[in-house]
């Protein structure tokens, strides 16, 4: 009887689950080579609801030539969880925290307006109260989904809007950005895209690279026995295990242009690749990786002030480096 009792309960853990994920607003999108899910934002039942991330671009899987380059790779899940989040998405630095009071409230793009709550500097993995969702909008086609963001706040009011698009044709995505200031404050802030890659479900080691168009050169504060430089590519010499991590807070070698913010990952055990580029120069380029997940996090400026709009775009090409049949 008493597992006949346990049985009973794991199923209905296991389908409450099930209709949690049910009720998450998503939307699947296409263009024939390339097939998405994305999770839509929302204040009461969207899958990410943290003070960190912009809300908007969350992709639980993308799946291009037999390989899948997104997924969960953490274990705990809950929606205001800093970093309980999948695919390539941005994270703005704040915007008047260190100017305000306890009380007073900071902006964070792509999330809205969050009270301050004590002197503390600003740590992104602690969760803030938000006063002001601002409101979402998003609106959908076969191949793209576009998220509109309107705030109205008496210190900072904006538009933003987000697209993930799917080239016709191409095995390539398209992060398109636009943001007015809509205010009487200028907003100046770094935002960087976290790429959260999970290929295949690989452990990560030996067998993911990144590549530069730069000599690289930079102290890891984390993993320095596991990372290694070589020129202008990273290399990690052993698997990950549990609890380690690998952590640069500032590769160094890019230039101004924006020709340098072009990063190429590869998985050799099953040959997915992608090369990431944009159209606005490296600020910054920070590297972590756990075992689940391997991440280049290249940032770049954004500065608006009144009544300027000013936009911004991250391309993601995937190819597959085997040919049909070689991969493991």
């Amino acid at each position: 009887m008493k597992k006949v009792i346990i049985f009973i309960c794991f199923i209905s853990v296991l389908t409450i689950t099930a209709m949690q994920k049910e009720q998450i607003p998503q939307a699947v999108i296409s263009n024939r080579l390339i097939n998405a899910r994305l999770y839509l934002p929302g204040s009461e039942n969207g899958y990410y609801r943290g003070t960190r991330f912009d809300w908007s671009g969350v992709i639980a899987s993308l799946e291009y030539s037999g390989h899948n380059y997104f997924g969960q790779w953490f274990e705990k899940y809950n929606p205001t969880i800093h970093d309980a989040i999948m695919g390539p998405v941005d994270d703005f630095t704040p915007v008047g925290f260190n100017e305000g009071k306890p009380g007073e409230t900071f902006l964070k793009i792509g999330i809205g307006m969050i009270s301050k709550p004590d002197e503390k500097p600003y740590t992104f993995s602690r969760a803030y109260q938000i006063t002001d969702n601002g409101k979402w909008e998003v609106k959908t086609k076969p191949d793209e989904v576009q998220f509109v963001h309107i705030l109205k706040d008496k210190n900072y009011s904006y538009e933003y809007i987000k697209t993930v698009r799917l080239v016709k044709g191409k095995p390539e995505m398209v992060l398109s950005h636009t943001f007015k200031n809509k205010g009487e404050k200028t907003i100046e802030t770094l935002v960087y895209n976290h790429n959260f890659f999970v290929i295949n479900n690989q452990p990560v080691g030996p067998g993911f690279s990144a590549e530069f168009p730069f000599n690289l050169s930079g102290v890891f504060r984390d993993g320095a026995d596991i990372a290694e430089i070589k020129n202008n590519r990273l290399i990690l010499k052993r698997d990950l295990i549990k609890g380690e991590t690998i952590f640069c807070a500032g590769l160094q070698g890019f230039s101004q242009s924006e020709k340098d913010y072009d990063i190429k990952i590869e998985n050799h055990t099953t040959g997915a690749g992608v090369r990431i580029t944009c159209d606005r120069p490296l600020a910054k380029m920070v590297f972590w990786s756990c075992p689940t997940t391997f991440c280049p996090e290249p940032y770049i400026l954004i500065k608006a002030e009144p009544g300027r709009e000013i936009t911004w775009s991250i391309y993601y090409d995937f190819y597959n480096s085997k040919k049909e049949g070689e991969a493991k």
